[in-house]
């Protein structure tokens, strides 16, 4: 029996209790969907975030064991680029000190940077968001979503031993040959250097007056491409779907489809704010009604803990144990 086999008979699904800090909305890509990045150099309120309004965001979120650094790209060489990082470090060691657990998800580092990070970051990650010319369309201003750039990452990441989480962006027109073939490489790269511990499967959902619930026929569409990455990727890659883009009574089919994990939950979805993330208590009834047991875990899944730097892996293995007793 395969990891997948065995999770899908226990019946549990993980989800990661957790706090996002944003070091800055500014970003030099101009992906065609987004509403979470603002132009470099635009002055907005709440952009910029310190270690001390930092602090007052992680002090409000005290049960959140993952601190998720997600932040707009700043271009590699600009004159920007060394206050940026330091941000990123001063904030992973701000989240290590309140007995937390940074994960960065910050675009593309070079080998130092990720290196640097991966001594402070349990996990890490960037998305492979897909392939194919619709995808291409939508990144045409985004020097960073590159194919070659992305998969550099991914494999640095690998050379690094750094437990890493990537996936797609589904539904901006890609074709399910599109999709096959991106899962392909991510099973690629996991044969490679072993160092792939999920892979999410995210649904795109419009923003402001636009958004809506994925429909039936949507959910149709997204389940078999749940159930080919299950069957592409290696069994013991976890498969994650962002708990607030599906349906909640829908649920329960995406799990039987192939997901075990649901990801980070915050009390609100900095990318997709129109979609609000379901409460946890909510979410572990409804998945009990139907057989399914919701367990907490770390940014880092249990089965990559072994291979983090010892000082690190003290840390973590210190609050796996407290997550395990409910503390």
């Amino acid at each position: 029996m395969g990891l997948s086999d065995s999770r899908a008979r226990s019946g549990r699904i993980t989800w990661s209790p957790s706090v996002t800090l944003v070091p800055t909305h500014s970003c030099f890509n101009a992906c065609g969907y987004c509403s979470f990045r603002r132009p470099p150099g635009e002055s907005l309120v709440g952009d910029g975030l310190d270690l001390e309004g930092a602090l007052a965001q992680l002090q409000g979120r005290r049960q959140a064991s993952e601190v998720l650094l997600l932040s707009g790209e700043v271009p590699l060489g600009s004159a920007a680029r060394p206050a940026w990082f330091a941000r990123l470090v001063g904030l992973s060691r701000l989240a290590l000190n309140q007995g937390r657990l940074p994960h960065t998800n910050a675009g593309p580092l070079d080998r130092r940077e990720m290196a640097i990070l991966g001594r402070l970051n349990p996990s890490m990650g960037l998305m492979l968001e897909g392939l194919g010319p619709a995808v291409e369309r939508q990144h045409r201003q985004a020097p960073s979503k590159l194919l070659t750039v992305r998969l550099g990452q991914l494999e640095q990441a690998g050379r690094l031993g750094i437990p890493f989480t990537t996936g797609l962006l589904l539904g901006l027109g890609e074709s399910p040959a599109d999709r096959r073939d991106a899962l392909e490489l991510i099973s690629l790269l996991q044969h490679t250097w072993g160092h792939i511990q999920e892979v999410i499967l995210q649904p795109f959902r419009p923003a402001g007056p636009a958004a809506a619930p994925l429909s039936p026929a949507e959910q149709h569409q997204l389940l078999g491409t749940i159930a080919e990455a299950r069957a592409i990727l290696p069994p013991e890659v976890h498969l994650q779907l962002p708990a607030n883009l599906w349906p909640l009574e829908d649920l329960p089919a995406a799990l039987e489809a192939g997901i075990d994990d649901l990801g980070g939950i915050d009390t609100t979805d900095v990318i997709n704010p129109a979609y609000p993330q379901p409460a946890p208590a909510r979410l572990a009834a409804h998945l009990a009604a139907a057989g399914w047991q919701l367990q907490p875990r770390l940014c880092v899944h249990g089965d990559w803990i072994p291979r983090l730097h010892p000082a690190l892996r003290r840390r973590v293995e210190r609050l796996a144990q407290r997550l395990a007793h409910g503390c």
